[in-house]
């Protein structure tokens, strides 16, 4: 009696385990919450064994930080291609807010995840408080720039940035994406009167 070979699928590198975590990380804390999501779950998400898990990642913190480094990456690709799409410095302004509502219509949407991790760790991990304020920081300096470019003032960048944040909590809680056209028409007024 002959059986069939059995077939195997080779060993994932440190680095290929190491991506599936963290997608699975990403996936997983965005729609339940960090705290939501033990070391089991991210098992089952990602199909990595819970002794690699913890060879690959000292801490849940750990893997908390590089999602978040993830996510700003991803963020500021996604901002900046936006921006770049208009062909004038008020019009690229104007797409941060287009930007949004693209993202608030996202069947997943479910806030920024900055504020949501911050909501959940920032009073407890100093380390996590830092990458949210760095994220939020570095928005905040873009969208000076680009008021900057458009002929404005970096404290006509700070306010469209609020708008922007509130935008993103707005929608998050009414679960609807009407707050994206309010903040854009908002940003509108404020740099149709900075620039005049």
């Amino acid at each position: 009696m002959t059986t069939a070979p059995t077939s195997r699928r080779p060993a994932l590198s440190d680095d290929e385990a190491r991506d599936r975590a963290l997608d699975a990380a990403s996936r997983l804390y965005y729609a339940r919450g960090v705290g939501a999501v033990g070391m089991d779950a991210l098992n089952a998400e990602s199909g990595i064994g819970l002794k690699r898990l913890y060879q690959l990642f000292p801490s849940k913190e750990a893997i908390v930080e590089e999602v978040l480094g993830g996510m700003h990456t991803s963020w500021t690709r996604d901002i900046e291609s936006a921006a770049a799409s208009a062909d004038n410095p008020r019009g690229r302004l104007l797409a941060l807010y287009d930007f949004l509502g693209r993202w608030f219509t996202d069947g997943d949407y479910r806030g920024c995840v900055f504020i949501n991790t911050f909501g959940e760790l920032g009073a407890t991990s100093p380390r996590i408080a830092t990458l949210v304020r760095d994220h939020k920081l570095d928005f905040q300096q873009y969208v000076s720039r680009l008021a900057v470019e458009a002929g404005g003032t970096e404290a006509l960048g700070q306010q469209l940035a609020i708008l922007a944040e509130g935008a993103q909590t707005t929608s998050a809680i009414s679960g609807t994406p009407d707050a994206a056209a309010h903040a854009r028409a908002a940003a509108e007024t404020l740099i149709d009167a900075a620039l005049r």
